[in-house]
Protein backbone atom coordinates (compact mmCIF):
# COMPACT_ATOMS: atom_id res chain seq x y z
CA UNK A 1 0.00 0.00 0.00
CA UNK A 2 1.63 3.29 -0.96
CA UNK A 3 1.69 6.62 1.06
CA UNK A 4 -1.21 8.22 -0.23
CA UNK A 5 -3.74 5.23 0.26
CA UNK A 6 -2.08 4.85 4.02
CA UNK A 7 -3.05 8.46 4.89
CA UNK A 8 -6.43 7.80 2.96
CA UNK A 9 -7.43 4.98 5.43
CA UNK A 10 -5.89 6.74 8.41
CA UNK A 11 -8.66 9.74 7.60
CA UNK A 12 -10.46 6.95 9.22
CA UNK A 13 -9.27 8.26 12.25
CA UNK A 14 -10.55 11.91 12.02
CA UNK A 15 -12.92 12.83 14.87
CA UNK A 16 -16.62 13.00 12.78
CA UNK A 17 -15.94 9.08 11.18
CA UNK A 18 -14.69 7.65 14.87
CA UNK A 19 -18.42 9.47 15.85
CA UNK A 20 -20.29 7.92 12.96
CA UNK A 21 -18.45 4.48 13.89
CA UNK A 22 -19.94 4.41 17.33
CA UNK A 23 -22.95 5.63 15.97
CA UNK A 24 -23.30 2.54 13.17
CA UNK A 25 -22.23 0.52 16.71
CA UNK A 26 -25.36 1.58 18.84
CA UNK A 27 -27.83 1.06 15.69
CA UNK A 28 -26.27 -2.47 15.65
CA UNK A 29 -26.50 -3.26 19.31
CA UNK A 30 -30.44 -3.04 18.52
CA UNK A 31 -30.63 -5.37 15.71
CA UNK A 32 -30.85 -8.56 17.82
CA UNK A 33 -34.56 -7.50 18.89
CA UNK A 34 -37.43 -7.44 16.75
CA UNK A 35 -38.47 -10.58 14.81
CA UNK A 36 -36.37 -13.31 14.59
CA UNK A 37 -37.04 -14.00 10.52
CA UNK A 38 -35.40 -10.53 9.29
CA UNK A 39 -32.57 -10.35 11.73
CA UNK A 40 -30.37 -11.77 8.83
CA UNK A 41 -31.77 -8.85 6.57
CA UNK A 42 -31.34 -6.67 9.09
CA UNK A 43 -27.64 -7.46 9.47
CA UNK A 44 -27.28 -7.90 6.03
CA UNK A 45 -28.15 -4.47 5.59
CA UNK A 46 -25.98 -2.34 8.81
CA UNK A 47 -22.98 -4.56 7.09
CA UNK A 48 -23.34 -2.99 3.77
CA UNK A 49 -24.12 0.47 4.99
CA UNK A 50 -21.08 0.10 7.35
CA UNK A 51 -18.68 -1.47 4.07
CA UNK A 52 -19.93 1.61 1.81
CA UNK A 53 -19.03 3.93 4.52
CA UNK A 54 -15.47 2.69 5.12
CA UNK A 55 -14.77 2.84 1.06
CA UNK A 56 -16.17 5.87 1.24
CA UNK A 57 -14.28 7.90 3.62
CA UNK A 58 -11.09 6.40 1.64
CA UNK A 59 -12.10 7.64 -1.63
CA UNK A 60 -11.57 10.96 -2.95
CA UNK A 61 -14.17 13.70 -2.40
CA UNK A 62 -16.78 14.33 -5.72
CA UNK A 63 -15.33 11.26 -7.34
CA UNK A 64 -17.98 9.12 -8.93
CA UNK A 65 -17.28 5.32 -6.83
CA UNK A 66 -18.00 7.67 -3.83
CA UNK A 67 -20.92 8.77 -5.00
CA UNK A 68 -22.25 5.37 -6.03
CA UNK A 69 -21.15 3.87 -2.40
CA UNK A 70 -23.18 6.99 -1.07
CA UNK A 71 -26.20 5.77 -2.78
CA UNK A 72 -25.64 2.76 -1.61
CA UNK A 73 -25.50 4.02 2.15
CA UNK A 74 -28.65 5.34 1.35
CA UNK A 75 -30.37 2.48 0.43
CA UNK A 76 -29.03 0.22 3.05
CA UNK A 77 -30.02 2.99 5.74
CA UNK A 78 -33.96 3.30 5.05
CA UNK A 79 -34.02 -0.58 4.23
CA UNK A 80 -32.51 -0.97 7.86
CA UNK A 81 -35.23 2.07 9.18
CA UNK A 82 -38.18 -0.37 7.69
CA UNK A 83 -36.64 -3.17 8.99
CA UNK A 84 -35.53 -2.06 12.64
CA UNK A 85 -38.32 0.25 13.31
CA UNK A 86 -39.28 -1.14 16.45
CA UNK A 87 -35.99 0.64 17.55
CA UNK A 88 -36.09 4.03 16.65
CA UNK A 89 -32.83 4.20 16.85
CA UNK A 90 -32.06 3.37 13.04
CA UNK A 91 -32.49 6.94 11.23
CA UNK A 92 -29.38 8.14 13.03
CA UNK A 93 -27.78 6.47 9.74
CA UNK A 94 -28.99 8.73 7.91
CA UNK A 95 -27.64 11.32 9.80
CA UNK A 96 -24.32 9.55 9.05
CA UNK A 97 -24.90 9.97 5.60
CA UNK A 98 -25.90 13.49 6.02
CA UNK A 99 -22.46 14.55 7.08
CA UNK A 100 -20.93 12.47 3.92
CA UNK A 101 -22.44 14.42 1.79
CA UNK A 102 -22.16 18.06 2.94
CA UNK A 103 -18.27 16.94 2.67
CA UNK A 104 -18.96 15.70 -0.61
CA UNK A 105 -21.01 18.40 -2.46
CA UNK A 106 -21.90 21.96 -2.28
CA UNK A 107 -24.60 22.96 0.52
CA UNK A 108 -27.70 23.50 -1.73
CA UNK A 109 -27.31 20.01 -3.61
CA UNK A 110 -26.39 18.22 0.15
CA UNK A 111 -30.07 19.43 1.38
CA UNK A 112 -31.89 18.77 -1.71
CA UNK A 113 -30.27 15.00 -1.55
CA UNK A 114 -30.97 14.57 2.61
CA UNK A 115 -34.72 16.02 1.76
CA UNK A 116 -35.30 13.28 -0.78
CA UNK A 117 -34.25 10.95 1.56
CA UNK A 118 -36.26 12.02 4.43
CA UNK A 119 -39.05 11.56 2.31
CA UNK A 120 -38.00 8.11 1.30
CA UNK A 121 -38.07 7.71 5.25
CA UNK A 122 -41.28 8.87 5.85
CA UNK A 123 -42.42 6.69 3.24
CA UNK A 124 -40.93 3.17 4.51
CA UNK A 125 -41.72 4.53 8.15
CA UNK A 126 -45.48 5.44 7.03
CA UNK A 127 -47.11 2.41 7.68
CA UNK A 128 -45.62 1.18 10.56
CA UNK A 129 -44.94 4.21 12.91
CA UNK A 130 -47.71 6.50 13.67
CA UNK A 131 -45.10 9.24 14.61
CA UNK A 132 -43.51 8.82 11.16
CA UNK A 133 -43.81 12.76 10.57
CA UNK A 134 -42.61 13.85 14.16
CA UNK A 135 -39.56 11.09 14.21
CA UNK A 136 -38.36 12.49 10.17
CA UNK A 137 -38.40 16.11 11.79
CA UNK A 138 -36.65 15.12 14.78
CA UNK A 139 -33.98 13.08 12.59
CA UNK A 140 -33.92 16.15 10.21
CA UNK A 141 -33.16 18.60 13.08
CA UNK A 142 -30.07 16.25 13.61
CA UNK A 143 -28.83 15.84 9.78
CA UNK A 144 -29.45 19.45 9.54
CA UNK A 145 -26.50 20.25 12.54
CA UNK A 146 -24.43 17.63 11.11
CA UNK A 147 -24.58 19.05 7.83
CA UNK A 148 -24.09 22.53 8.88
CA UNK A 149 -20.87 21.28 11.20
CA UNK A 150 -19.47 19.43 8.08
CA UNK A 151 -20.07 21.93 5.69
CA UNK A 152 -18.29 25.03 8.10
CA UNK A 153 -15.54 22.42 8.82
CA UNK A 154 -14.81 21.61 5.16
CA UNK A 155 -15.11 25.80 4.47
CA UNK A 156 -12.31 26.25 7.51
CA UNK A 157 -10.37 23.55 5.75
CA UNK A 158 -10.49 25.50 2.37
CA UNK A 159 -10.04 28.66 3.87
CA UNK A 160 -7.15 27.65 5.75
CA UNK A 161 -5.36 25.79 2.63
CA UNK A 162 -5.78 28.75 0.73
CA UNK A 163 -4.21 30.94 3.22
CA UNK A 164 -1.39 28.65 3.31
CA UNK A 165 -0.28 29.08 -0.16
CA UNK A 166 -0.88 32.50 0.36
CA UNK A 167 1.61 32.41 2.89
CA UNK A 168 4.05 29.77 1.16
CA UNK A 169 3.72 31.98 -1.61
CA UNK A 170 5.20 35.44 0.44
CA UNK A 171 7.73 33.05 1.97
CA UNK A 172 9.18 32.15 -1.30
CA UNK A 173 8.80 35.41 -2.91
CA UNK A 174 10.54 36.85 -0.15
CA UNK A 175 13.61 33.97 -0.06
CA UNK A 176 14.16 35.27 -3.54
CA UNK A 177 14.43 38.98 -2.97
CA UNK A 178 16.93 38.60 -0.14
CA UNK A 179 18.48 36.15 -2.61
CA UNK A 180 18.40 39.28 -5.29
CA UNK A 181 19.21 41.97 -3.01
CA UNK A 182 22.47 40.34 -1.62
CA UNK A 183 23.16 39.67 -4.98
CA UNK A 184 22.70 43.43 -5.79
CA UNK A 185 24.91 44.23 -2.74
CA UNK A 186 28.02 41.85 -3.70
CA UNK A 187 27.43 43.10 -7.10
CA UNK A 188 27.65 47.26 -6.04
CA UNK A 189 30.60 45.93 -3.21
CA UNK A 190 32.48 44.40 -5.90
CA UNK A 191 32.42 47.50 -8.41
CA UNK A 192 33.44 49.56 -5.56
CA UNK A 193 36.43 47.72 -4.66
CA UNK A 194 37.18 47.40 -8.49
CA UNK A 195 36.76 51.87 -9.24
CA UNK A 196 37.62 52.96 -6.35
CA UNK A 197 40.49 50.69 -4.08
CA UNK A 198 41.62 49.21 -7.27
CA UNK A 199 41.86 52.35 -8.83
CA UNK A 200 43.50 54.37 -6.25
CA UNK A 201 46.15 51.04 -5.32
CA UNK A 202 46.96 50.88 -9.22
CA UNK A 203 48.09 54.87 -8.86
CA UNK A 204 49.54 54.44 -5.78
CA UNK A 205 52.11 50.92 -7.23
CA UNK A 206 52.66 53.40 -10.46
CA UNK A 207 53.95 56.45 -8.42
CA UNK A 208 56.24 53.45 -6.17
CA UNK A 209 58.05 51.84 -9.23
CA UNK A 210 58.64 55.50 -10.34
CA UNK A 211 59.92 56.46 -6.55
CA UNK A 212 62.29 53.05 -6.89
CA UNK A 213 63.99 53.91 -10.29
CA UNK A 214 65.49 56.37 -9.00
CA UNK A 215 68.88 56.86 -8.60
CA UNK A 216 69.13 57.55 -4.77
CA UNK A 217 65.83 55.86 -3.67
CA UNK A 218 65.61 54.28 -0.57
CA UNK A 219 65.57 50.46 -0.56
CA UNK A 220 62.69 49.76 1.10
CA UNK A 221 60.75 51.21 -1.72
CA UNK A 222 60.98 47.87 -3.83
CA UNK A 223 59.24 45.97 -1.30
CA UNK A 224 56.75 48.59 -1.33
CA UNK A 225 56.15 48.36 -4.55
CA UNK A 226 56.03 44.56 -4.80
CA UNK A 227 53.58 44.26 -1.92
CA UNK A 228 51.67 46.99 -3.69
CA UNK A 229 51.41 44.99 -6.48
CA UNK A 230 50.39 41.58 -4.87
CA UNK A 231 47.21 43.31 -2.64
CA UNK A 232 45.99 44.71 -5.91
CA UNK A 233 45.80 41.01 -7.27
CA UNK A 234 44.40 40.02 -4.10
CA UNK A 235 41.82 42.99 -4.34
CA UNK A 236 40.90 41.78 -8.04
CA UNK A 237 40.63 38.10 -6.90
CA UNK A 238 38.32 39.54 -3.95
CA UNK A 239 36.27 41.71 -6.80
CA UNK A 240 36.21 38.18 -8.98
CA UNK A 241 34.46 36.00 -6.63
CA UNK A 242 32.02 38.32 -5.22
CA UNK A 243 30.69 38.44 -8.37
CA UNK A 244 30.97 34.42 -9.18
CA UNK A 245 29.10 34.55 -5.90
CA UNK A 246 26.38 35.78 -7.26
CA UNK A 247 23.82 33.12 -7.32
CA UNK A 248 19.69 32.76 -5.75
CA UNK A 249 19.67 30.31 -3.36
CA UNK A 250 16.84 28.40 -5.30
CA UNK A 251 16.53 25.54 -2.79
CA UNK A 252 15.83 27.85 0.49
CA UNK A 253 13.15 29.68 -1.83
CA UNK A 254 11.69 25.99 -2.54
CA UNK A 255 11.21 24.78 0.32
CA UNK A 256 10.25 27.92 2.00
CA UNK A 257 7.67 27.41 -0.77
CA UNK A 258 6.49 24.30 0.33
CA UNK A 259 6.79 24.39 4.35
CA UNK A 260 3.91 26.18 5.20
CA UNK A 261 1.26 23.60 3.23
CA UNK A 262 -0.05 20.73 5.17
CA UNK A 263 0.65 18.38 2.19
CA UNK A 264 1.81 17.32 -0.23
CA UNK A 265 5.71 17.34 1.62
CA UNK A 266 8.83 18.89 -0.79
CA UNK A 267 11.14 15.97 -1.44
CA UNK A 268 13.92 18.22 -3.37
CA UNK A 269 16.79 16.78 -5.28
CA UNK A 270 19.17 19.61 -6.43
CA UNK A 271 22.39 18.67 -8.41
CA UNK A 272 25.56 19.99 -7.41
CA UNK A 273 26.40 21.55 -10.93
CA UNK A 274 22.79 23.75 -10.79
CA UNK A 275 23.44 27.40 -10.75
CA UNK A 276 20.92 29.74 -11.16
CA UNK A 277 21.66 33.44 -11.57
CA UNK A 278 18.63 35.26 -13.24
CA UNK A 279 16.20 36.07 -11.23
CA UNK A 280 13.21 35.58 -13.85
CA UNK A 281 14.25 31.98 -14.35
CA UNK A 282 14.31 31.48 -10.45
CA UNK A 283 10.73 32.75 -10.51
CA UNK A 284 9.54 30.60 -13.32
CA UNK A 285 11.33 27.84 -11.51
CA UNK A 286 9.22 28.72 -7.86
CA UNK A 287 6.21 29.32 -9.89
CA UNK A 288 6.28 25.89 -11.77
CA UNK A 289 6.71 23.82 -8.29
CA UNK A 290 4.30 26.03 -6.65
CA UNK A 291 1.59 24.80 -9.33
CA UNK A 292 2.45 21.35 -9.26
CA UNK A 293 2.30 21.43 -5.60
CA UNK A 294 -1.14 23.31 -5.48
CA UNK A 295 -2.51 20.42 -8.51
CA UNK A 296 -0.86 17.38 -6.39
CA UNK A 297 -2.78 18.91 -3.26
CA UNK A 298 -6.56 19.79 -4.83
CA UNK A 299 -6.43 16.77 -7.49
CA UNK A 300 -4.26 14.13 -6.51
CA UNK A 301 -4.59 13.97 -3.32
CA UNK A 302 -0.87 13.12 -3.19
CA UNK A 303 1.01 13.18 -0.01
CA UNK A 304 4.94 13.58 -1.30
CA UNK A 305 6.34 15.50 -4.33
CA UNK A 306 9.20 14.82 -5.63
CA UNK A 307 11.19 17.66 -7.32
CA UNK A 308 14.32 17.34 -9.10
CA UNK A 309 16.22 19.85 -10.64
CA UNK A 310 19.54 19.11 -12.84
CA UNK A 311 21.77 20.77 -15.22
CA UNK A 312 22.51 18.58 -17.97
CA UNK A 313 24.32 19.05 -21.92
CA UNK A 314 24.11 23.03 -21.05
CA UNK A 315 20.12 22.46 -20.56
CA UNK A 316 18.40 23.03 -17.35
CA UNK A 317 15.98 19.81 -16.73
CA UNK A 318 12.60 20.82 -14.12
CA UNK A 319 10.98 17.16 -13.38
CA UNK A 320 8.08 16.61 -10.76
CA UNK A 321 5.55 13.72 -9.54
CA UNK A 322 3.92 12.88 -7.06
CA UNK A 323 2.46 9.72 -4.99
CA UNK A 324 -1.12 10.52 -6.06
CA UNK A 325 -3.84 9.85 -8.64
CA UNK A 326 -4.46 12.29 -10.84
CA UNK A 327 -8.50 12.11 -11.40
CA UNK A 328 -10.28 11.97 -14.95
CA UNK A 329 -8.16 12.92 -17.77
CA UNK A 330 -5.55 15.10 -17.96
CA UNK A 331 -6.50 18.55 -19.28
CA UNK A 332 -4.58 22.08 -19.22
CA UNK A 333 -6.43 24.60 -16.86
CA UNK A 334 -5.37 28.22 -16.28
CA UNK A 335 -2.98 26.84 -13.66
CA UNK A 336 -0.80 24.45 -15.98
CA UNK A 337 -1.51 27.11 -19.22
CA UNK A 338 -0.10 29.59 -16.67
CA UNK A 339 2.98 27.08 -15.95
CA UNK A 340 3.11 26.34 -20.12
CA UNK A 341 3.59 29.90 -20.50
CA UNK A 342 6.08 30.38 -17.59
CA UNK A 343 8.46 28.16 -19.20
CA UNK A 344 7.84 29.25 -23.08
CA UNK A 345 8.97 33.09 -21.95
CA UNK A 346 12.13 31.58 -20.17
CA UNK A 347 12.68 29.95 -23.39
CA UNK A 348 12.20 26.31 -22.19
CA UNK A 349 9.93 23.59 -23.12
CA UNK A 350 6.91 21.94 -20.87
CA UNK A 351 5.48 18.13 -21.18
CA UNK A 352 2.90 17.16 -19.27
CA UNK A 353 2.01 13.32 -18.94
CA UNK A 354 0.24 10.76 -16.68
CA UNK A 355 3.08 8.30 -15.37
CA UNK A 356 2.93 4.61 -14.63
CA UNK A 357 1.09 5.02 -11.56
CA UNK A 358 -1.63 7.59 -12.72
CA UNK A 359 -0.37 10.50 -11.26
CA UNK A 360 0.20 14.07 -12.85
CA UNK A 361 4.24 13.87 -14.27
CA UNK A 362 5.31 17.62 -15.00
CA UNK A 363 8.95 17.96 -17.08
CA UNK A 364 10.51 21.36 -17.87
CA UNK A 365 13.31 21.62 -20.04
CA UNK A 366 15.31 25.98 -19.85
CA UNK A 367 18.58 26.55 -21.72
CA UNK A 368 20.55 26.79 -18.68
Amino acid sequence: MDIGSQSRWRGLLHPLNLAGLLTWCAVASTLSHGDAALQPWRWGSALLFLAAFLVATALPRASWPRAVLLLGEAVAALALVRLAHYSGVAPALLVMLAAQVAATWPLRIALLAIATLDVGMYLVLRGVNEHAGVVVMIFAGFQAFAMLTTHYARSAEQARDRLALVNADLLATRALLAESSRDAERLRLSRELHDVAGHKLTALRLQLRALAAQAHAPAGLALCERLSAELLGDLRAVVQSLRDSGELDIATALHALAAPLPRPRLQLQLDDGVHVRDTAMAEALLRCVQEALTNSARHGDAQVLHVALRQQDGRLRLDMHDDGRLRGELREGNGLTGMRERVAEQGGRLRLQRNAAGALHIQAEFAA
